[in-house]
């Protein structure tokens, strides 16, 4: 019987033994680019303006985190049904070969960004007084796109072996040494924005040199093997097929994020991009349990499914569907009671603070539904049915609230902006989650 067998025990332990590990693991990854937020946020006179260029450049590192879904999420599962299922030859073979895709598409995605940098800035919603923050800061991001996409995409598959801990280990690694270097790089060597990138690609390599030691070491079941790495056209569909759901969910959060800045530009200004830069913020912050527990029941969802036991999928799914509900009605609560708290960790200025108040709380309201969409989308990504998780990320982020952003505004201004999250969440948490209880859940 295969290490770490998920098919073993209680499911809710099985699901628990990865996620707590691997919800603090992305906790801890917040602290990347929250870190930097909040030193650049306390900048002197030059605050908010750096601030607001941080946040032209978020739809830019979203797409780079979206390729490394692209294989980390769509390898691991292919991985865990592989691993379940005692073909531990294919599962090796699809770890290389998610390796190599790793590499080339860094390689890609680099040259592709200084070629077309400064246009991609214009059209994410940069102002002629932002576009040099935000320049500086993604030059310099994209050097370090190998090592970001390394220790995301391969931590997926340290994690799918029920090595939580480990998992851990790569993304505390990388964050302890951030908050170490940004104040050093951004305030004791004055580099700025420039600092917070730099800090961030350091922190970034140190995490990737830890996962890759980890894969080819003695520690690992199956491990990265250079006879492994050769891509073949079958596994590079499969990655790619299961992959477009973590891809398509972060690369439409891309679009959404870029759709704001333009929509905020023309209704409210740099200052409104600077509000809703913090508040992408502590979207992040609060999202990413919801990530963690969803990541961590999906290896044992998925090796029980590949193991014949329906049963313990159906206890799987149960499990993470009201966690997430209990967590994210939580989060709602902090989040309508103290805005003003949230927003003043990372600015003080009086602006930011009066636009973001209440746009929070437009932005925020009914967040428990994205425990329904996020527990939909990876039971569907965890039992290999990469089509339905792809359609709901698309449904909800470009069929509604993308132009949701453009078209409220007619009636309620930049309210109209933040009011498009509220109402995709409800339309699309639900359409997803009756779905998958009606295609997936009833049939096993």
């Amino acid at each position: 019987m295969a290490a770490n067998d998920f098919s073993k025990g209680s499911v809710l332990k099985n699901i628990i033994s990865l996620a707590l590990p691997m919800t603090l693991a992305q906790l801890i990854n917040i602290l990347y680019n929250i870190i930097d937020r909040i030193y650049i946020g306390r900048l002197g006179a030059d605050a908010t303006l750096a601030l607001t260029g941080l946040g032209v450049c978020l739809p830019a590192i979203t797409i780079v985190t979206a390729f490394a879904n692209l294989v980390g999420m769509g390898g691991a599962p292919l991985f865990s049904i592989e691993r379940g299922a005692g073909h531990d030859d294919e599962a090796e073979a699809i770890l290389g070969n998610s390796f190599t895709m790793l590499l080339v598409l860094s390689v890609i995605l680099t040259v592709s960004g200084f070629i077309f940098k400064i246009p991609l800035l214009r059209l994410l919603g940069a102002s002629d007084e932002t576009l040099p923050f935000a320049n500086s800061y993604l030059s310099i991001y994209l050097l370090g796109n190998l090592f970001v996409m390394a220790s995301l995409g391969l931590n997926s598959f340290i994690n799918a072996q029920g090595f939580g801990k480990t998992g851990m280990m790569t993304v505390i690694i990388g964050a302890a040494l951030n908050i170490i270097l940004d104040p050093i790089f951004i305030f004791a060597l004055d580099m700025g924005v420039r600092g917070a990138a730099a800090a961030t690609v350091i922190s970034q390599l140190a995490s990737a040199v830890w996962t890759f030691s980890f894969l080819t070491g003695k520690r690992a079941v199956l491990k990265i093997r250079p006879k492994k790495m050769k891509c073949t056209f079958r596994r590079v569909k499969k990655i790619t097929v299961l992959g477009l759901a973590g891809f398509t969910m972060s690369i439409t959060n891309s679009i959404v994020q870029m759709a704001y800045n333009v929509g905020l530009q023309k209704y409210g200004g740099d200052v409104y991009i600077g509000a809703m830069t913090i508040i992408n913020s502590i979207r992040e912050f609060i999202h990413m349990p919801i990530a963690g527990f969803s990541n961590g029941a999906q290896p044992v969802i998925g090796f029980n499914y590949g193991a014949g036991k329906n049963e313990r999928v159906k206890t799987g799914i149960k499990w993470m569907s009201g966690i997430l509900t209990v967590y994210t009605l939580f989060a709602w609560l902090m989040i309508s009671l103290f805005p003003k708290f949230f927003i003043g960790i990372f600015s003080s200025d009086p602006e930011i603070i009066y636009a973001g108040a209440p746009s929070m709380h437009i932005y925020f309201f009914g967040f428990f539904m994205m425990a329904l969409q996020s527990s939909g989308q990876s039971t569907f990504t965890a039992l290999g049915k990469s089509k339905q998780a792809i359609f709901f990320s698309i449904f909800r982020k470009v069929i509604i609230v993308t132009p949701l952003i453009f078209i409220l505004p007619h009636w309620f201004g930049v309210d109209g902006v933040f009011l498009s999250e509220p109402i995709s969440n409800f339309i699309g948490g639900a359409a997803c989650f009756i779905t998958m209880l009606i295609t997936v859940y009833r049939k096993l």
